[in-house]
């Protein structure tokens, strides 16, 4: 396999330009079938535990290209579009598919991974102060309109981890910015328009941020930080072993 560096600069590549409209056709798709098929499609596209009574394979892909609300679409493919253009042209359309979808997947895992672990400790938690296992599967199915008092909360938590699914295509994006950092480490990013910052100290105080905000519980919190550093990991490692076989450019 011949090893190229790609020549010229295209403002809008074609991996970046299909998915953004990709991911634009999936939200207008989720606003459209809610008003005319009352059907919504992020219970049905979105990533759940296994586990769930909703989980299917599929949502491994689909989740990637569901978001919840404009603000969120908006702002993951602007920076799908302001760093991915960079990081599509330095590597290549098919290398930043290949690169674009194994952060996506390694965002999910991870994710995954972080929401078992914390259910192993809250089903163990259930498990001590009384239900059985048996108990805790039919909950999940069918949420109980009434709890003892002592356990609401735990199982009110352990239930949401399969009841809510996951949206976005932020692990990749993560994944990308990632990159950006670690190929253009001082070029400069301008926070809120107006303050510099070179590449490779915003992304490592992002993900300073996400393992802050992942570890410490905040009520509301409805961001997957997990998901963001897997991406972010995935990443810095699928990086690492390209230069290391020196296959960056394809």
């Amino acid at each position: 396999m011949m090893q190229y560096r790609p020549a010229g600069f295209n403002l809008m590549p074609p991996v970046v330009k299909n998915l953004l409209i990709i991911n634009g056709l999936f939200f207008l798709a989720t606003i459209s079938f809610a008003g005319a098929f009352q059907l919504d499609l992020i219970r049905l596209l979105g990533l759940y535990m296994p586990g769930s009574p909703s989980f299917e394979p599929y949502q491994m892909v689909s989740h990637m290209f569901m978001h919840a609300n404009f603000n969120h679409i908006f702002f993951n493919m602007f920076a799908l579009w302001m760093f991915g253009t960079a990081i599509e042209n330095l590597m290549g359309s098919r290398r930043f598919l290949i690169y674009y979808l194994i952060t996506g997947f390694g965002a999910a895992f991870l994710h995954l991974g972080v929401n078992y672990i914390e259910l192993l400790s809250l089903r163990n938690e259930l498990i001590a102060a009384g239900l059985s296992p048996a108990e805790l599967r039919q909950y999940v199915e069918t949420p109980p309109e009434t709890v003892r008092s002592d356990i609401a909360g735990t199982l009110a938590s352990y239930i949401r981890k399969f009841l809510i699914p996951t949206v976005g295509a932020s692990g990749a994006v993560f994944g990308i910015l990632l990159a950006f950092g670690m190929f253009f480490p001082n070029s400069y990013i301008y926070l809120f328009f107006a303050i510099p910052i070179k590449a490779k100290y915003f992304v490592i105080a992002y993900g300073i941020l996400e393992l802050y905000f992942g570890i410490v519980s905040r009520p509301g919190d409805n961001v997957a930080h997990f998901a963001h550093l897997g991406g972010m990991l995935f990443g810095y490692l699928l990086i690492k072993y390209w230069r290391r076989k020196r296959q960056i450019y394809y």
